[in-house]
């Protein structure tokens, strides 16, 4: 059902996910039961700020069986209406196929659509790095919010992102190892100002050799809008080895043209820190489009089905 009204509250809620008038948008503070599946749109406020998410039930769910989550973050000047979209990534078609929720919060904007929105992931990015916005704690609150409309595995809780996003993910497996079961980034290294996780938590990382945004081997990319100098991926890779407590050498477990994968594993507490690679694709989605440009990212791996099958484990 559709709502629609000119009380000037909720038409700042509207205007703030992008539109004048949208399907199940409610304040948090109803905890309204979600009953029916498909596509429903919140707000909250959190920190003085009024913030967005977009929630996709599948057909499979049903309340009393406790289901999976997966909290899918866009990339640095896009918006969740972006990582939502199936023909950038793919990811509400999957979550349909795979019986799971999929959460798309919006990051931090100064505009009045959430657009061009960004996320303070500690090294990067924008205003929401600039003004140091409590990601962290909306990402929080948004858990919290969903617990209380669907019936959620608080063992499955999973996050992902894309770039900007998986920078989040990452500052999330520090800070929300209470959480998350594991967590998984594409093209978005570890800038996380502190890093103390309260248990060790399994990490997945997708990156393209080529990355001329965040670059494989760190530094400023020369497509950078940020011109951070990142960390790299090998320095990412091992510092989560370290803190998950791996002591085996890493292991080759996919190899397919133009991509491989290495696990370490099994890490203290049953974790362990799988680094994927595809050779070409640049900035992108395995499997996936580039938002801009719309070019295809790498073929050698569907990042969706390798995510999955590692949330699975975990």
């Amino acid at each position: 059902m559709s709502v629609c009204t000119t009380g000037r509250r909720v038409l700042l809620a509207f205007l703030l996910a992008g539109a004048a008038c949208l399907p199940h948008m409610g304040a948090a503070q109803d905890a309204t039961p979600i009953t029916q599946p498909g596509e429903h749109r919140f707000t909250l406020t959190h920190d003085g700020l009024l913030r967005a998410y977009l929630v996709h039930v599948p057909a499979s769910y049903r309340a009393g069986t406790a289901a999976p989550l997966v909290l899918s973050f866009h990339g640095g000047g896009g918006n969740m209406e972006i990582q939502a979209n199936d023909r950038y990534y793919g990811l509400v078609s999957h979550a349909q196929r795979n019986g799971y929720v999929i959460v798309f919060p919006n990051g931090y904007s100064r505009l009045r659509s959430g657009k061009l929105a960004t996320w303070n992931a500690g090294l990067c990015c924008g205003q929401a790095r600039d003004r140091d916005v409590d990601d962290v704690g909306f990402v929080r609150a948004v858990v919290a919010d969903v617990q209380r409309r669907l019936d959620i595995d608080p063992r499955r809780i999973y996050a992902q992102g894309m770039s900007n996003g998986g920078m989040l993910a990452y500052r999330l497996a520090c800070e929300m190892a209470d959480t998350f079961a594991a967590i998984a980034a594409v093209a978005g290294t570890d800038g996380s100002p502190n890093c103390t996780p309260s248990r060790p938590v399994p990490v997945l990382h997708i990156h393209a050799r080529d990355d001329d945004r965040v670059l494989f081997n760190g530094g400023s990319g020369s497509a950078s809008a940020t011109h951070a100098n990142f960390v790299s991926v090998p320095e990412t890779v091992a510092k989560w080895s370290r803190l998950n407590g791996c002591t085996s050498e890493p292991r080759r477990v996919l190899e397919v043209a133009g991509a491989w994968c290495k696990t370490r594993a099994p890490c203290r507490g049953g974790s362990e820190v799988e680094l994927c690679v595809t050779e070409t694709g640049g900035h992108s989605w395995p499997g996936g489009r580039k938002v801009l440009g719309g070019q295809a990212g790498s073929g050698a791996l569907v990042a969706n089905d390798v995510i999955w099958d590692f949330f699975s484990r975990h």
